[in-house]
């Protein structure tokens, strides 16, 4: 039986946030979690993404920093608490909860990422004292080594989606930050990955201090909301296949996912060739650009975006339809992440998986990874 927030200790600010968010009952991770984050323990949490950790790791910090307010002066540039985050998506999906948590405190939160103006973040520094900063590794190494941001005074730092700054290889910039920092066992720490590998587990030993371990296994590693077709194609049929199923399907908005960047460009560079009204994620392209992609999807205004996985992580977006693997991923998990896009909510998602020669190889992997097996679909005319 999940408990409301009512059980736990939380600062009355806080808890007037959470009130009007509509947040009744803790997921099975903050209930888990923040009986001993909130008691003050390290720990490191298995979990994948829309379980809720987002908020359980906000809170934790949250509630500590407000229940102990720095008397005195606060200096420039000297955040309270750090989060880091693999892709900028996931930084001001973060930071968009963050705010939305602190709206009833007067907490000041700043984001650092790579591919927006440095001044302009750096005037966000002179306007007031920082107590969370979210980034991505590289701009905040950025910030340190000017001597803009200091991070010996950090009481609670975040390591979000381990994994995926392990395969991104941003680990080594991550071991630069932590030197930066207090000691672990002077700082609170936590970790969350959506898998624990042992180089997951080694960073954990050497990052945080007698941690305890979480882990929720997600109920069903796929949503029965969401309706999983396979359909097999040629690789030179795909973009024929992809504008059939446009042009034939019932669609909201749809999120057609591709491992490469190249393979990205080139869809959206058909698809907007044919008039339709697309958009694209991928690292290749400038951050400002991104935000203004994003926000013409979300609102609407163009229904068809076109991503890769590190693009897509952490992007949460209503009304998505069906999503379209037009490359099978070649990690599984990213296979649970895609499809994990459509049929939110309770409402009725499709995901259609094309696959080619090229794309078999990955599918065994997928299929024991969601326990069960794809229903393959022979179209005429794509064989």
């Amino acid at each position: 039986m999940l408990l409301g927030f009512e059980t736990v200790n939380l600062h009355p600010q806080l808890k007037q946030a959470i009130d009007a968010l509509g947040f009744k009952s803790m997921t099975p991770i903050q209930q888990q979690v923040l009986k001993f984050t909130l008691a003050g323990h390290d720990a490191i949490g298995r979990a994948q993404t829309g379980t809720g950790k987002t908020a359980a790791f906000l809170i934790s910090i949250i509630n500590d920093l407000l229940h102990n307010p720095i008397e005195g002066t606060r200096y420039r540039g000297e955040p309270r608490a750090l989060i880091l985050a693999p892709t900028r998506e996931l930084a001001l999906q973060i930071e968009q909860d963050a705010k939305e948590l602190t709206q009833f405190t007067n907490l000041n939160l700043l984001t650092l990422l790579g591919g927006v103006d440095f001044d302009k973040q750096r005037k966000q520094l002179d306007q007031h004292p920082i107590d969370i900063v979210v980034a991505t590794p590289g701009r905040l190494i950025d910030f340190t080594e000017q001597k803009e941001v200091w991070l010996d005074q950090v009481e609670f730092l975040v390591i979000d989606e381990a994994d995926r700054l392990l395969d991104m290889g941003f680990i080594p910039s991550v071991k630069k930050i932590i030197r930066y920092l207090p000691k672990k066992e002077q700082r609170q720490t936590l970790m969350f990955s959506a898998t624990f590998s042992y180089d997951v587990l080694n960073l954990a030993r050497q990052w945080l201090f007698e941690p305890v371990t979480v882990e929720i296994e997600p109920e069903k590693k796929t949503n029965a909301d969401v309706e999983q077709r396979v359909y097999m194609v040629s690789n030179r049929d795909k973009f024929k296949l992809l504008k059939d199923v446009l042009n034939q399907e019932k669609i909201d908005k749809i999120v057609i996912f591709a491992n490469r960047r190249d393979q990205v460009r080139k869809i959206y560079d058909q698809l907007r060739k044919e008039n339709y009204a697309v958009v694209m994620l991928s690292g290749e392209i400038a951050q400002d650009k991104r935000l203004k992609m994003l926000d013409q999807f979300k609102s609407g205004q163009r229904n068809i975006l076109v991503a890769t996985d590190v693009a897509g992580r952490g992007i949460h977006v209503d009304g998505v339809s069906h999503v379209i693997n037009y490359t099978l991923p070649e990690q599984s998990d990213d296979y649970v992440h895609r499809i994990g896009r459509t049929g939110r909510a309770g409402a009725q998602g499709v995901s259609i998986s094309f696959l080619s020669e090229d794309d078999a190889f990955y599918l065994a992997d997928i299929e024991k990874a969601i326990g069960q097996k794809l229903p393959l679909t022979r179209l005429d005319g794509y064989c």
